[in-house]
């Protein structure tokens, strides 16, 4: 009980300095419920979601109310829906609307998993499903899809990659009226997790158990907090007092996480410690960039601390959970973090610094507005670009960028709650589309050899 009592004041220690449990997140396999009839099994598929999550939404408010701690975001993530092999948006359009009325019926925030995993190839059915993704993200609210297009071990499927920048564009089109918010909701991968329970890309990997409660914790304020009046500490100082934070952090996760687990009668699966940064203010990890010493999250030296606080932030929950997993880092989601929205609008953090960034942080490029005249191919260089970080580093990146429809580079568009507000930042306007056009492969890295 020893370490109950400490974690509890813990929270009590940082319950002004917006520590949360950013989301539990209940992963759902949905293998058992495929079928060639699609009606019936987009049926099945809405029963079981809502039976197996009819109390997650309670438990997780009643366990948040007993530790004093906010559970902020209660969500579900599921098996990739493109396995259910549909072969016309008509179809995909039963499993999406399935999902988005089961999220809504059990009173969850978001639900994860109209996704692919495409990163070698597509089949027919994943070919439709690509085609159907704006018409699902536009007629449901609560859905978000994802794509893994690449990995370290099969390289990167550029005939998939070019399909995202029309795919994306489509999108921003259809949800017009809503600035293009569509675009949120979706997520291109290389490397992706099965474990991830943040979104917009959560989804319930293959490899899964039937059932499980995945949590993401967040304390961007605490970390920032805890590095105030270390105005003299050396670099080594400061990642060490990152990583006994990030200890704590976790510690006050898996009580948590293991309690809601626990109630729900539910495997515990993984804790994600990922700085993830709200528009609240203080709550930013641009802003602990700043308290390290630079004038500007964006400034040269922005890589380097961001690069020694992901890693001491994984060396500390490490240290304090036996099952880390997700993602694990720091998020750098321009429009959820209100230091970075200054920083893009005082110029000094730029798209190209964002991207160099991204080979450090937790995932990339994430919630980025751009002009909404943005050529398809750029956009689908922009993810073969990120796609490449991830998988010559071995490590996950991702693209959820917003060509928001009708706004150029210098307005701002707002989409409220989480996902914040945000300057359309400028792009690199010179031709990528002869590039894009050679479709094929880019082949894996020679170190992915290892078996």
């Amino acid at each position: 009980m020893a370490i109950y009592k400490d974690v509890l004041e813990t929270i009590h220690m940082l319950e002004r300095e917006n520590l949360d449990i950013r989301t539990t997140t209940m992963g759902i396999s949905l293998l058992d419920c495929f079928g060639r009839d699609h009606k019936a099994a987009a049926g099945r598929v809405y029963d079981k979601i809502t039976r197996l999550a009819k109390d997650l939404v309670q438990t997780a408010n009643e366990v948040g109310d007993e530790y004093g701690i906010s559970i902020v975001n209660k969500r579900i993530s599921v098996t990739p829906i493109a396995l259910a092999n549909a072969s016309s948006t008509e179809e995909w359009l039963l499993y999406a609307k399935a999902l988005d009325d089961a999220a809504k019926a059990v009173g969850i925030d978001i639900i994860g998993g109209f996704s692919a995993l495409v990163h070698k190839g597509c089949t027919a059915s994943d070919e439709t499903f690509i085609d159907a993704i704006p018409y699902a993200l536009a007629e449901t609210s609560n859905m978000c899809s994802s794509i893994n297009l690449g990995s370290t071990k099969s390289g990167i499927n550029m005939d998939a990659v070019r399909k995202m920048g029309p795919m994306i564009k489509k999108t921003a089109y259809l949800t017009r009226e809503q600035n293009s918010f569509g675009c949120a909701k979706f997520v291109a991968f290389a490397n992706a997790v099965e474990d991830n329970p943040f979104m917009a890309g959560a989804f319930h990997g293959v490899g899964e158990a039937e059932n499980v409660i995945n949590v993401g914790v967040s304390g961007p304020g605490v970390v920032r907090t805890a590095l105030q009046g270390m105005e003299d500490a050396t670099a080594d100082e400061i990642a060490e007092v990152i990583k006994q934070t990030a200890f704590k952090i976790t510690r006050a996760g898996q009580l948590i996480g293991r309690e809601v687990s626990s109630r729900l009668g539910i495997p515990f699966g993984i804790l994600d410690l990922s700085l993830a940064p709200t528009p609240a203010i203080g709550d930013s990890v641009a802003e602990i960039l700043e308290v390290m010493g630079l004038e500007r999250c964006g400034a040269h030296g922005s890589t380097a601390a961001l690069a020694m606080l992901t890693d001491a932030v994984k060396k500390g929950g490490i240290m304090a959970s036996g099952h880390v997993g997700g993602l694990s880092g720091a998020f750098i989601p321009v429009s959820e973090d209100n230091r970075m929205i200054a920083a893009v609008e005082d110029g000094c953090l730029t798209f190209d610094k964002l991207e160099a960034m991204t080979s450090v942080c937790s995932v990339g490029l994430d919630m980025i507005a751009i002009p909404g005249d943005t050529p398809d191919e750029t956009i689908s260089a922009m993810i073969a670009d990120e796609a490449a970080i991830g998988v010559i580093n071995n490590k996950t990146t991702a693209v959820r960028v917003v060509p928001v429809y009708g706004m150029k580079a210098g307005d701002k568009v707002d989409w409220g709650g989480l996902f914040g507000s945000a300057p359309v930042m400028e792009v690199n306007g010179f031709d990528s589309s002869r590039f894009i056009g050679r479709g094929g492969r880019i082949p894996a890295p020679v170190h992915s050899f290892k078996n």
